[in-house]
């Protein structure tokens, strides 16, 4: 961080010495403007590492200056400094392109620690734009939303093995993302004009899913009133996505076997063999190798599904890319829903930073929605948001369910679905979606806990 260019802007040149003399000795290079206008001439004659710009001046206040300098440059953090540290100011000084805002009295130390942290981020940032320009310029990963080091290991890996015909499995937690990936593979190789097929593994049980995958002869079973072709039929030429993979029994593990060594299968009932020509990704949650260990997974399909492995990031481990994402579901979900809102408030994005999301991608999504949805002004507050989420923000109120030390696991789990299922009047399903599961593991779980009148089934309806 030596020699980082900064420039102070603000009329009072008592406190302009003040910081310059501080953050030289912290091995800044300083630079001074004391007025707007000033500071904007300064920013088109040369380019600096950051701006520390006070609000109140007279001329060109803070605001004006920070317009016009977005105007010469969008990427150059800028940090304001006010004595009038409201939620308003903040709001629109992040929506007019500031990084962040400091009150006065300052507090240098935690001054310093945060110009560290931006041009830190801003470094990052820029090394990540360069990188995904250049895969951007050869590959189409654009649903695919992310620039933390994570995600770039990811798009890195991505580009070497779409244009091959290599077997891929992805790993990772529900609601990571796992079916993007596989989107992107197909469209990026050179099947991409032949049909991607899609079967979850999971939803069917072993008779009708060796059916859904291979097809079925007329009268091979109950119900069987005509030749059905299976999936893997229809993706010939092309590409096959099978999902939750891990919860295939082991009968249809060797069938499946056949299938990647042979190329060629029979359909449920018949005799006749069928030769296929495709390209394979699987997807699940589960370990499969202690799965191997365990018996429930043959080893020798595990090696030929593993043929190379991509493991996606929880958002936990990627929570840089909460901006970015909160943006993205902003825009689709206001044009969806034709609601005008500019931004979030800072305090959104700080109790999105604090909550653990054991849903993924996908339960932020539909935060995302919910509050784009609920929220009658131009920017989402912290009101606007899930009681779980607000219980990890700063404003939460008394009461609100929040991680506290001391509980289980069992019992967090057991109070965050009494206060979704609270928030959502009883409608299991909307509780389901909030918490990013399917409504039979919602329901599941009401009768584990015996939530409720504690009777009912997971079969029930509401």
């Amino acid at each position: 961080m030596d020699n980082k260019s900064l420039l102070i802007v603000d009329d009072e040149a008592g406190h302009r010495q003040m910081l310059q003399a501080y953050l030289e000795d912290e091995g800044f290079k300083i630079s001074e403007a004391p007025d707007g206008a000033k500071a904007v001439n300064a920013i088109q004659e040369r380019a600096f590492d950051l701006v520390l710009l006070d609000l109140k001046m007279p001329g060109m206040d803070g605001l004006e200056a920070l317009r016009r300098m977005r105007r010469i440059t969008s990427a150059m953090p800028i940090i304001m400094m006010t004595a009038y540290g409201t939620i308003e100011f903040a709001v629109e000084a992040i929506k007019s392109g500031a990084q962040d805002f400091v009150a006065k009295p300052l507090d240098m130390e935690e001054l310093t620690l945060k110009i560290r942290k931006i041009l830190r981020l801003h470094e990052l940032e820029q090394g990540s734009l360069l990188q995904q320009a250049r895969l951007d310029a050869k590959f189409d990963f654009s649903r695919i939303i992310g620039r933390s080091p994570k995600m770039l290991e990811i798009f890195e890996t991505l580009a070497l093995v779409a244009p091959t015909e290599a077997t891929v499995l992805i790993l990772g937690e529900s609601g990571t993302g796992k079916e993007l990936i596989a989107n992107a593979i197909h469209q990026n190789s050179p099947r991409q004009k032949k049909p991607l097929v899609k079967l979850n593994c999971a939803a069917l049980q072993e008779s009708l899913l060796e059916s859904e995958l291979f097809g079925h002869e007329r009268g091979a079973f109950t119900g069987a009133v005509s030749r059905k072709e299976g999936r893997f039929q229809q993706a010939d030429g092309g590409t096959i996505f099978l999902d939750e993979i891990g919860d295939m029994t082991l009968n249809t593990q060797s069938k499946m076997l056949r299938v990647l060594q042979e190329k060629e299968f029979e359909p449920v009932g018949g005799t006749r063999t069928i030769k296929v020509d495709v390209r394979v990704i699987a997807a699940t949650n589960k370990d499969l190798l202690q799965e191997v260990q365990g018996g429930h997974f043959r080893e020798d399909l595990y090696y030929r599904l593993n043929v190379v492995s991509l493991t996606m990031p929880s958002l936990r481990e990627r929570r840089e890319d909460i901006p970015i994402l909160v943006d993205h579901f902003l825009k689709v979900y206001a044009e969806k829903n034709r609601r005008r809102i500019s931004g979030v408030e800072p305090a959104v994005l700080d109790a999105f930073q604090r909550y653990h999301w054991p849903g993924n991608v996908r339960e932020l999504e539909n935060a995302m929605e919910r509050a784009v949805i609920m929220c009658p002004r131009e920017y989402l507050r912290i009101e606007d948001l899930p009681l779980t989420l607000r219980g990890q923000g700063p404003e939460a109120a008394p009461g609100e369910v929040g991680i506290k030390a001391g509980l289980s696991m069992r019992e967090m789990e057991k109070q965050l679905i009494l206060k979704t299922l609270e928030e959502t009047r009883g409608n299991k399903s909307q509780a389901a979606r909030l918490l990013g599961i399917s409504r039979r593991t919602l329901l599941n779980k009401l009768h584990e806990y015996r939530i409720g009148d504690g009777d009912e089934r997971p079969e029930a309806d509401e």
